[in-house]
């Protein structure tokens, strides 16, 4: 008996644009994906949708003013991107006749209003990666806690999201009465929290199979693509520069660094988890220091610095360690009071850059993995 005939089959690329207002893209992000059925064979990003202009801005406004729009960037932790950019100014003043000397409350409080945030952005990036992955309770619960620091954010700075609340030479404001006390039973609250979320979504049977062995970066193409914060620690290196590089009083403090082993979406989204409860620890220790030091009672959270602010002719550049990464200012000061330059280093632009030969060979939905796995803020790479 004959074979029957067989006819080969004939496919053609397929170009898909996923975004700019999809809603896994986590804000105006464009995909150009070219694909093979559900393969993708390339994933090209388009960026620019959300172009803020902050760097340009910078240079027509005096050092204070400048801090609100360091706020917009990564608005969903803006803290962390007010003390970046308020430490540099402070590196710069400090080569001058005037150097500014922060009170240590401030500092405390620095540091805690920024691990505070940090947990507030982590909390964001669990809820919405187990929305992009399907899985809608973990949402409910990420939103439910984040709710609560950003209430204690509003009674403590006046905003929700927005801040403007720390300045050069110390902070905005002093702690409201009992705020410590709110501060610390939320800490007491919310520390066993991450063995539910765990439960809830980390050991969830179908979310291991969408994000283990999913979008591998090992550590040599991280550092290659310039990687840094949770993303590359998702690989196995344990770099962070309030270890390696501390600033503020983080020399103060006892607290891991965790890290992954694979470099997949999971462990990316680990790291993640298990720095909420770092940032606990953190904050609990520098709210039993300033107990200790008698700093709860003391009015001194701000350095007394007046006039217009002109720091010294020269350049400087500081980084910081925020929830994405390693953030760096560059200023360059002509000794008037406004930068000649502002340039900045965007931890989520990096990230970004690496996403085309992750995709490469995946299916589409594994794209939506990728993205939610490293976590960017188009605030910050549009800026």
């Amino acid at each position: 008996m004959a074979e029957p005939a067989t006819r080969a089959l004939r496919t053609d690329t397929m170009v898909l644009s996923m975004g700019p207002q999809h809603p896994s893209t986590h804000g105006v992000l464009r995909l150009e994906l070219m694909t093979d059925g559900e393969v993708v064979q390339d994933a090209i990003p388009h960026i620019g949708y959300l172009h803020r202009n902050f760097e340009k801005y910078a240079e027509n406004l005096t050092y204070p003013q400048i801090i609100p729009y360091t706020d917009r960037m990564d608005y969903i932790a803006a803290m962390n991107n007010e003390l970046g950019f308020v430490l540099t100014v402070e590196k710069l003043l400090g080569r001058g006749p005037r150097p500014v000397e922060v009170p240590e409350k401030a500092e405390y409080i620095r540091v805690i209003v920024c691990e505070l945030n940090r947990i507030a952005s982590h909390l964001l990036a669990f809820g919405t990666y187990g929305l992009d992955i399907g899985a809608f309770t973990p949402f409910l619960y990420a939103f439910r806690d984040r709710e609560t620091i950003l209430e204690l954010f509003e009674e403590l700075s006046g905003a929700r999201l927005l801040y403007n609340y720390i300045r050069v030479g110390g902070v905005a404001r002093d702690f409201p009465p009992e705020f410590h006390h709110r501060l610390r039973r939320f800490l007491d609250y919310f520390a066993p929290q991450v063995d539910v979320y765990d439960t809830l979504l980390s050991n969830n049977k179908i979310f291991l199979e969408r994000t283990t062995g999913i979008g591998v970066l090992g550590v040599d193409d991280c550092i290659q693509n310039g990687w840094t914060g949770p993303n590359i620690r998702g690989a196995g290196l344990a770099w962070d520069l309030r270890k390696e590089e501390p600033y503020s009083i983080y020399d103060r403090f006892d607290f891991a660094i965790p890290v992954g082993k694979n470099g997949d979406c999971w462990d990316r989204y680990m790291v993640r988890m298990n720095e909420m409860r770092e940032s606990v620890k953190i904050a609990r220790q520098a709210l039993d220091q300033m107990e200790e030091r008698g700093l709860l009672e003391d009015e001194n959270f701000t350095a007394n610095v007046r006039g217009t602010l002109r720091p010294p002719a020269g350049e400087i550049y500081m980084r910081t360690e925020t929830p994405r990464g390693d953030l760096g200012y560059y200023i360059h000061s002509d000794g008037s009071d406004r930068p000649a330059r502002v340039k900045v280093r965007s931890p989520c632009f990096t990230a970004l850059s690496a996403l085309r030969d992750m995709s490469r060979g995946l299916l589409i939905a594994d794209v939506v993995a990728i993205i939610g796995s490293i976590d960017i803020v188009m605030g910050e790479i549009d800026r």
